[in-house]
């Protein structure tokens, strides 16, 4: 069973690659598209928080401890923004932006009960493992080009941001691992976990409406507006349909 449970979170990890689709794109295209998969970005993250980190986490845990720790989430990603800002932006530019990092923690913490998740569905039973992994998989990909996009623009050359997208996937493997050997005390381990999902939300929040958005509206073309537009509902109907399809 442990074979087939890694086999599985591998390959939702793999998705992390989707953004290998861009690499043959030069830097001027690819400059082209970065603003449209930023806009991409913000609803997949939006919808990834409103439509399914949050109901999820309504479903195992008191309303108003989801709704403080989607706060809770906001203000920590500030703190870490603005304290590693100071640290090492003092003239106020950075080779990296600092949302790239934020993006990756919370992509990372999401990652992580992900793989709980799809571990504890094998050992409850195969087929029930089976579509838990097939429904990641489809919520992963529209997130995983987003994440690209963000990275890119963040100012991350690609291959970096291929690389470092994939170490935030991994923390599914550790996910899942735990849940195996510690199946015993699984409720406990998850009910833990659980609280993570809102503080993940908080963040993919964060990062949309007040890093991403707001470059967003660095660009008053009124058809570069509209392709942005365009983008981030189709983001967010993305996670819309992927919601009614798990």
């Amino acid at each position: 069973m442990i074979a087939i449970i890694l086999l599985s979170v591998a390959i939702v990890s793999l998705i992390s690659f989707v953004g290998v689709l861009f690499l043959g794109f030069n830097d001027a295209i690819l400059g082209k598209i970065l603003m449209i998969l930023v806009s991409f970005a913000s609803g997949s993250l939006l919808g990834g928080a409103f439509l399914h980190l949050i109901p999820s986490s309504i479903e195992r845990l008191c309303s108003d401890v989801v709704f403080q720790s989607v706060i809770a989430g906001i203000v920590i990603f500030f703190f870490i923004e603005k304290f590693l800002y100071w640290r090492h932006c003092h003239d106020g530019k950075c080779p990296v932006h600092m949302f790239a990092y934020l993006n990756l923690v919370g992509d990372g913490i999401h990652n992580f009960v992900d793989g709980m998740i799809i571990a504890a569905s094998f050992l409850a039973s195969a087929s029930l493992g089976l579509a838990t992994t097939i429904a990641t998989i489809l919520h992963e990909i529209p997130q995983e080009i987003g994440d690209f996009g963000v990275l890119m623009y963040a100012g991350l050359k690609k291959r970096r941001a291929l690389a470092y997208n994939f170490i935030s996937a991994l923390t599914s493997v550790a996910g899942a691992l735990i849940t195996y050997f510690f199946y015993g005390i699984f409720n406990l381990l998850y009910s833990s976990a659980t609280f993570l999902l809102p503080l993940a939300a908080g963040g993919f929040i964060y990062i949309a409406a007040t890093d991403l958005m707001p470059e967003l509206h660095k660009k008053r073309d009124l058809r570069e507006s509209s392709a942005q537009l365009t983008a981030l509902l189709l983001g967010l109907t993305l996670m819309w349909l992927l919601k009614h399809l798990e």
